[in-house]
């Protein structure tokens, strides 16, 4: 049937109005478009500062400037069922639409009429990017335009993938938190790497209505809006029936989990160094940090409420810190945990000696089997004592630093002296803080008589174990960007670095094994030789272990500061250096606090935690491998006035015989005219004796065993007896 003219020109003419409103409908559009100001991508830009691990591992997160946790990421950091459920629920033709979905506005449309409310908004994720970056209050059909307008402009500007990582950085999920990695950190505990089909599912519901949704709030209006996500996603053919209705069955998350706050010490001094910097990548490994630092907290509970721990792991090769635990704990007031404890001063006790040690033996005044002298000494108006008290009268070098005496370690620093030891050492890059009175340097510099903090002491022990060669601390990892070293003399520098830690056209390692690296040169000055450091590292693995822990596993020495301020373990292997150091923030006295007992222990336990199995240390070839009396005569002895073989000077060891110890004496069997008179007999050692009560001489030098001593009364008394070698044995007796 021919259709009338009449017919065709109305059609004519109803086409042609379409045309004309549509043409209008465009250029309204067009020009709207255009009034409108450029995108503002700031809000995209605004996220929250993170520092992160060597592998990328979130250490610590830090609120934005309006108090919002804005962690940044990325569709490769989502676990792809996510972003899969994600599309399915709220955006079904992504891929293909170019910002606005038709369909899904049609559908929309048709909801409202059938229903009379809002069933379905019609909007892309694309136009849910837009009003997030251009949040508006009204809901109106401008408002509505304007998203899609600003979805349109954002297709032609970003991929798919660039417009999906907009969504999940500024996607709201209640209370402070914007971002699906904030989010599931604070709901989980976790990053969203991996999900569960019922952690997948909430996270998907509560950008909808995220302040009525809030799991820590409103439980139950959040489990019903994962229940029609989780339905949805079954109709979308993205989980089972069984996997919904085993998700259906997970609790909701009752409240809000805190969020990472590893090495918190570190973290606040590199992003306050750097604050413009929005992501911060650390050496620190992540897994270790959160080991050390439990381990400071278990360790911690056996010690006062007042002590903290402070723990520096390193790598030898490249210095970088894999671990820094500047306290037991940050916000405990009583342990002032806010403070790095890690870059406090503070006296070393005996952790210094290993570098007398090094020192004495790199400059030919000792090797390891040469004998030096344990006995009371005087030097000038300085006179050391042992620990115990006690002397060991003949040892070898090897032995008086694994037993840590103090007399032979004092007359090698005398030998070497003072201010040539600590030259030495600050030339190396090591900040030391002598006392204030001023003054040459004394003799007691050797036994803990100045400042130095843990980063530096540890990483005096890194040059040993890297065969002396200094290398500056790491804090940063860096590929040709943005490096903080802290090198000589403790100050910031910038380097730009490869993974290798190295400068860039730097020398490898291997081709640098002398001693001719410019002191001057940040990271490259020599303390020692490789064969001093070998001597010392050797030496000091058969340091006697603490109990229950294996001998010969890494190189160690503990330190006691006077007054029981400070307990300190420093060890190493080849791979690693760990510093341990235990005391008060505030240097008060704690009794008991011994390097050996309290620190030794968190240092065993610390590399335990590394599950490395330490290797042994290389022995150099030109290492002198001799018993003392194969030595060339000038090491076989400290002193000159001495025999210079060990056959010569060995005699049975000193033996007090009587009175025995813990003996009760009844003076009135042992009196001589009325007087009370004491036997004194001792067995071995070499003449000359002097016998001591109570650390005073009773008796001149004599050149028998024994002797009598008129007690002046009775009680408890500590009877000693001194040979000529200077080896001491001392009892304890009761007088009645």
């Amino acid at each position: 049937m021919t259709p009338r003219p009449g017919r065709l020109h109305k059609l004519a003419v109803a086409a042609g109005i379409c045309l004309l409103a549509l043409a209008t409908a465009a250029t309204a559009l067009t020009l709207y478009a255009r009034s409108l100001p450029p995108l503002d991508l700031s809000r995209a830009g605004d996220r929250s500062t993170v520092v992160l691990d060597r592998e990328g591992r979130l250490l610590r997160p830090f609120l934005t400037a309006d108090g919002r946790w804005k962690l940044p990421v990325t569709g490769e950091d989502v676990d792809p069922r996510y972003l899969a459920m994600l599309k399915a629920y709220e955006d079904r033709r992504f891929e293909a639409h170019r910002g606005i979905d038709p369909l899904g506005m049609l559908r929309a449309a048709g909801q409202m009429l059938l229903n009379g409310r809002v069933v379905s908004g019609g909007s892309t994720l694309t136009m849910q990017v837009a009003r997030l970056l251009e949040p508006q209050d009204d809901r109106t059909l401008l408002a509505k335009l304007r998203q899609a307008v600003r979805a349109v402009e954002l297709e032609r500007r970003f991929d798919k993938a660039a417009i999906l990582d907009l969504y999940l950085n500024l996607a709201p999920f209640g209370g402070n938190l914007e971002g699906v990695r904030a989010a599931s950190f604070a709901y989980f505990g976790k990053e969203p790497k991996r999900l569960s089909t019922a952690e997948a599912a909430l996270l998907v519901a509560l950008p909808q209505s995220p302040e009525t949704r809030r799991p820590d709030r409103f439980a139950e209006a959040a489990r019903k809006a994962r229940a029609r996500v989780l339905a949805r996603i079954e109709r979308a053919g993205l989980a089972t029936a069984g996997e919904v209705a085993a998700a259906r069955e997970e609790a909701v998350p009752a409240a809000r989990k805190p969020f990472p706050s590893l090495s918190p010490h570190v973290a606040e001094q590199m992003v306050a160094e750097v604050p413009a910097q929005r992501v911060h990548r650390l050496t620190l490994d992540a897994r270790l940090q959160k080991s050390l630092e439990a381990l400071a907290h278990e360790r911690s509970l056996g010690l006062s409420p007042q002590v903290s721990i402070a723990i520096l792991a390193i790598d030898n090769e490249t210095g970088a810190v894999r671990a820094s635990v500047g306290g037991v704990d940050y916000f405990a007031a009583e342990r002032a945990g806010s403070l790095d404890l890690t870059r406090a001063l503070r006296s070393p006790g005996s952790a210094l000696k290993p570098f007398i040690y090094a020192l004495a033996f790199d400059n030919g005044i000792a090797h390891p089997e040469t004998m030096l002298e344990d006995r009371p000494a005087r030097f000038g108006s300085y006179v050391p004592e042992n620990f115990d008290r006690g002397f060991q009268g003949m040892v070898s070098a090897r032995k008086a630093l694994q037993l840590s005496l103090n007399v032979p370690t004092v007359e090698l620093l005398s030998a070497l002296g003072p201010q040539r030891f600590l030259t030495r050492l600050r030339d190396a890059g090591l900040s030391l803080a002598l006392p204030r009175e001023g003054g040459a340097p004394g003799l007691a510099v050797g036994l803990g008589g100045l400042g130095i903090t843990l980063q530096d002491l540890t990483r005096g022990y890194v040059g040993l174990a890297r065969g002396g060669e200094m290398v500056p601390l790491r804090f940063r990892e860096v590929d040709c960007s943005f490096a903080v070293i802290l090198g000589e003399r403790g100050e910031t520098r910038d380097r730009c670095r490869d993974g290798s830690g190295m400068d860039p056209g730097s020398t490898p390692r291997s081709a640098r094994n002398d001693a001719t690296s410019l002191p001057n040169e940040p990271g490259r000055a020599r303390l020692v030789t490789p064969v001093a450091a070998w001597y010392v590292a050797d030496t000091l693995l058969g340091a006697p272990p603490p109990l229950n822990a294996p001998p010969g596993r890494i190189a160690y020495k503990t330190g006691t500061s006077y007054g029981y301020r400070d307990a300190w373990a420093v060890g190493f292997d080849r791979q690693h250096t760990i510093g341990v150091w235990a005391g008060r923030a505030d240097n008060g006295a704690v009794p008991g606090l011994v390097g050996r007992l309290v620190a030794a222990p968190i240092l065993f336990d610390a590399f335990a935690r590394l599950g490395i199995d330490p290797r042994p240390f290389p022995q150099p070839a030109d290492a002198i491998i001799a018993s003392s009396n194969h030595l060339p005569p000038p090491l076989r002895h400290l002193r000159q006035d001495v025999p210079k073989t060990v056959a010569a000077i060995t005699t049975p060891q000193l033996r007090l015989a009587f009175p025995p110890d813990g003996a009760r004496i009844d003076l009135s069997t042992a009196s001589l005219d009325g007087l009370a008179q004491l036997n004194l007999k001792a067995a071995g050692g070499s003449p000359p004796y002097t016998w001591l009560v109570d650390g005073a001489p009773v008796t001149a030098p004599l050149r028998r065993r024994e002797a009598q001593w008129a007690p002046p009364g009775k009680g408890f008394m500590r009877i000693s007896v001194v040979d000529g070698s200077g080896a001491s044995e001392s009892v304890s007796v009761r007088l009645q």
